[in-house]
């Protein structure tokens, strides 16, 4: 086994981590747990605020486990989150890039200096297993350094353009990228460390100041990344993080024309929601949003068995399914179906559910009792419609599962093809399966949803050009066991979606992301030669 300096935590290689991993979790999940119940407050412009209420963050594996009280932020709080970054936006925008960068990689290296209490913090308040959990927190890091090294390796994006040919005049054009002003952090509960930071840390290194805004689920991983930047000397002003509900606190911040851009991730419907209300501004404003998958995977008769069913179960059920890439939709050409449909069955029904902080559970909780409801709603519906399931198609309850939100991994087959569940995401652990006489049959059906995030593909070399030709969707991974679907790396898979699984057409930790929180300007001189 790798020892614990030669090994790169990232989610193809989570599977088989240095025992060290393990022992530091477990002393960072001993120490967590001696802090639970502690109140927390909001960082508004450097100093700790709280608000008239607070709500409380109880774990899914346990849902007597109080992790700690927060704040109940609320109209006055959204504005003032925004006035302390609009006060410091001049002096951060202007800052010389270098100096930015410098003092995010110091928060980079504050939160992998940290990364077993913000692990073990994910594995409690979201239900990952800890090596999901550690796997979201290294994420954080290299999508902040991903940010860096692209400003870097593009001197801030200035560049000089061609010179005007004019007689008897020296004509210099550069193009610049310049930051937009206040940018709004809209993140979710399923990667509360990696989808907080991530997009804070490339708003941040492009120059602007920023309002963190977490679900509601995960409070607390999200203020661990707020002391980061705090931490590693972000002057006041320049990140702020606050907590409270959507519906009031979450729509004044969206609400408020001083919000020069927002990132958001979460369903389908909050963020077309956020599109319209954001639109209601005095011009266009950039909306960067991420918005859930129905994602396939495709297994033609040539492929290696073993390896598309490993896959397959991985992206299914990692994370118990609440991955906007989980894979929720198979397609098996006949001649292999049985045989992959079988091995799939075997290794779910092997898979270790319970608490996901001990070593031995690979799936845990779903995150919130409306999840646990919404399992029951699906699996009662896909019964009446004539569905066979093959795992799973109950919650658990014995022992101490009774005192959380545990759902069994649950693979269905005979679900109609024109059922709506086919293309719905369901955000659960649930997958849905079926065979096909070929695979432009298995092409359409992938393609016929609303969304494009990730797919996966089982075949030859040959047929694996043909479905990158023809997939419609942003990350696409083609014979990968370490998962169909899931499993995205800044700078190895950068993440993104297309149709009505993302906004921009630009995917996180690439090469394009960052430029999405600036606005070009051309500045043109004209001297006399």
């Amino acid at each position: 086994m790798a020892s614990e300096k030669s090994f790169k935590l990232t989610y193809a290689t989570m599977f088989n981590p240095p025992e060290e991993l393990h022992q530091h979790f477990e002393a960072a999940l001993a120490q967590i747990k001696t802090e639970m119940g502690q109140e927390h407050g909001m960082i508004i412009d450097g100093r700790e605020c709280k608000a008239g209420s607070t709500f409380e963050d109880r774990s899914p594996i346990n849902t007597d486990w109080v992790l700690g009280k927060f704040q109940n932020g609320d109209t006055q709080t959204a504005a003032d989150a925004i006035a302390a970054a609009r006060r410091a936006f001049p002096a951060w925008g202007a800052r010389p890039w270098q100096e930015r960068v410098a003092l995010l990689r110091k928060a980079a290296d504050l939160i992998d200096e940290r990364i077993f209490k913000i692990g073990a913090v994910i594995s409690l308040e979201v239900g990952k297993n800890r090596t999901e959990a550690l796997g979201d927190a290294a994420e954080t890091s290299d999508l902040i350094r991903y940010a860096c090294d692209q400003i870097t390796a593009n001197n801030g994006f200035i560049h000089e353009m061609g010179h005007d040919p004019l007689q008897g005049f020296k004509a210099t054009n550069y193009s610049v990228l310049k930051p937009y002003g206040v940018w709004l952090i809209v993140s979710p509960f399923n990667f509360p460390s990696a989808l907080t930071g991530g997009p804070a840390g490339a708003a941040l290194a492009a120059g602007n100041t920023v309002v963190i805004k977490p679900a509601s689920d995960t409070p607390w991983t999200s203020r661990l990344l707020a002391e980061c930047f705090r931490d590693a000397g972000l002057p006041d002003g320049v990140c702020n993080y606050v907590t409270g509900p959507g519906s009031t606190l979450g729509q004044a911040l969206i609400d408020n024309p001083d919000v020069d851009g927002i990132t958001f991730t979460g369903s389908y419907a909050v963020g077309m929601h956020i599109f319209r209300s954001f639109a209601q501004g005095p011009y266009v404003r950039p909306t960067v949003l991420e918005m859930g998958g129905k994602n396939p995977t495709i297994v033609s008769r040539n492929a290696d068995i073993e390896e598309a069913a490993v896959g397959i179960v991985r992206s299914a059920f990692g994370l118990q399914g609440q991955k906007c890439s989980a894979c929720s939709r198979v397609f098996i050409e006949k001649p292999i179906y049985q045989q992959v449909l079988s091995r799939m069955v075997e290794m779910t029904k092997k898979l270790g559910i319970g608490d996901p902080t001990l070593r031995e559970n690979y799936l845990g909780p779903v995150v919130n009792k409306n999840s646990y409801k919404e399992y029951q709603e699906y699996i009662d519906e896909m019964n009446q419609a004539g569905a066979r399931f093959l795992t799973g198609g109950k919650i658990l309850t014995d022992g101490d599962m009774a005192k959380g939100y545990f759902c069994a991994p649950t693979i269905a087959v005979d679900l109609p093809l024109d059922h709506h569940l086919w293309k719905k995401e369901m955000f659960l652990p649930i997958t849905t399966v079926t065979q096909v006489d070929s695979l432009e049959e298995a092409m359409g059906y992938a393609n016929d949803v609303a969304y494009g995030l990730t797919s996966g593909f089982y075949g030859s070399l040959d047929e694996a050009k043909w479905f990158f030709d023809n997939i419609q969707a942003g990350v696409n991974y083609v014979n990968r066991p370490q998962g169909a679907t899931t499993g995205a790396w800044p700078g190895f898979q950068p993440f993104g979606g297309w149709k009505g699984s993302g906004s921009s057409g630009k995917n996180a930790g690439g090469l394009y992301y960052v430029q999405l929180y600036m606005h070009e300007q051309i500045q043109t001189l004209i001297q006399k030669a």
